[in-house]
């Protein structure tokens, strides 16, 4: 069966500082024709920091979510940045560490109904301090938790951040990282 859908119309909706929102019209492969909403998100990192067998995290206030979340570092690359520079980069600004050691885990979509947003996923290890320069308009707490805490509080729900809980898994599972409920 033929997946596919052709755009043959696409309109503009609104363009933002991180985003553009477009209506995009489409032709199914059995030539039914639909609209899709579509956020054009020009992809991001996030890192997963081992250190001293401790997962550095940050919990910084999210304004679509209404309160503080505890997440990984990461953040959204830059136009026609390669996503381990972009991981380099981001790691040191919300950290204060420097990676020895950065390798994929992977990558995943993060809301693919309507999101182009494509998220790299990199274990950090073998870290050294350097300067934090966090963005002018980031407020981030670095909190450090054992990876045995940090899987479990993904397991348990108690972080609540998507690529956190992915990157966590990947690595858990490659790394047979064990942990108790």
């Amino acid at each position: 069966m033929d997946l596919n859908e052709v755009v043959i119309e696409s309109r503009p909706m609104f363009s933002g500082r991180i985003i553009n929102v477009r209506l995009d019209t489409v032709r199914l492969a059995d030539g039914t024709i639909s609209t899709r909403d579509v956020v054009a998100h020009p992809g991001a990192v996030c890192i997963l920091p081992v250190l001293d067998g401790n997962v550095l995290m940050v919990r910084q206030y999210r304004l679509p979510a209404e309160k503080p979340l505890l997440e990984l570092p990461a953040g959204t690359r830059h136009p026609h940045e390669l996503p381990e520079v972009c991981a380099a980069r981001e790691l040191e600004e919300e950290t204060g560490y420097r990676a020895g050691s950065m390798q994929l885990l992977g990558s995943f979509y993060v809301a693919p109904g309507y999101s182009s947003e494509l998220i790299h996923a990199y274990i950090a290890t073998d870290l050294s301090p350097c300067v934090a320069e966090a963005d002018f308009d980031e407020r981030l707490e670095l909190e450090r938790y054992t990876i045995s805490e940090s899987c479990r509080m993904a397991a348990m729900g108690e972080i609540q951040d998507a690529k956190t809980i992915s990157a966590l898994l990947m690595a858990a599972v490659r790394n047979s990282w064990k942990f108790e409920l």
